[in-house]
């Protein structure tokens, strides 16, 4: 049910429990028509009023999902629209599969075949875990900004968590911060570079997708922080419409 459907049940039930139905059973010649109940009320809203979503058709599951495995559903939406534009069908050259284009060989860390990695839930799941799993292999610093988690956190699942552990293992030994995403963003920058991928320190080579995978970062944070706008946005409506029947409710009691 939609946040939208909700409030409009929960309207209902209160208006019926407030006035206790009367003016909903009396009829024009007096006679008493056949009580309904509170239940049956909202289960004729849910009925009558259509299920909406904000972000995509796909809210219900980044929601539940996002719960079940301690992810923001906003940010995974956001990772969403810019992996598959939310097609759940789509295969990539590359091989990665559906909304989260997930690669064949995560699905193996999780026992997850790819035949399953289609389902848009397994799919979906399958990001959490993943992004869950980023950040414990990254040990961000308690102090680390949520801008600079979340940008590296990104970049680790565009780029991948090697190229990102070499970026940052370059800038600490430099003296500089390994929890800065403008900081590892340079560093990845430099791993083009051969005086700098054939030192020691980097383990996983050259690095030749930086330009991409930092736009990746600054696209899906930009549209994250727009569907937080709109969620917010939609969030003050729907409390300004309660409380606005609420007061209409109560001026035609007195």
């Amino acid at each position: 049910m939609s946040k939208k459907t909700l409030i409009f049940s929960i309207v209902l039930i209160i208006v019926a429990t407030y006035f206790g139905f009367d003016l909903l059973s009396e009829d024009l010649d007096g006679s008493t028509a056949p009580s309904i109940k509170p239940h049956t009320i909202a289960e004729m809203a849910t009925d009558n009023v259509a299920d909406s979503w904000l972000i995509s058709s796909y809210d219900e599951l980044m929601q539940r999902v996002g719960r079940e495995e301690g992810q923001d559903w906003l940010l995974m939406s956001a990772i969403a629209y810019h992996e598959s534009r939310f097609r759940e069908d789509v295969v990539s050259k590359s091989g990665a599969i559906g909304l989260m284009q997930i690669m064949p060989i995560v699905g193996r860390q999780f026992n997850v075949s790819r035949e399953a990695i289609a389902d848009p839930e397994t799919n979906v799941r399958l990001a959490g875990k993943l992004l869950r799993q980023i950040e414990k292999t990254l040990k961000l610093h308690p102090s680390t900004s949520q801008n600079d988690r979340i940008s590296i956190i990104l970049a680790c699942y565009n780029g991948g968590v090697g190229h990102v552990a070499d970026a940052r293992r370059l800038a600490k030994s430099n003296g500089e911060d390994p929890n800065s995403w403008e900081v590892v963003a340079r560093y990845l920058k430099l791993k083009a570079d051969p005086a700098i991928y054939q030192s020691d320190l980097v383990r996983h080579g050259r690095f030749t997708g930086s330009r991409q995978t930092i736009a990746y970062v600054r696209e899906v944070i930009e549209r994250y922080d727009h569907y937080r706008l709109v969620v917010d946005h939609n969030d003050a409506l729907m409390a300004q419409d309660a409380s606005r029947v609420m007061r209409d409710l109560k001026s035609f009691a007195r």
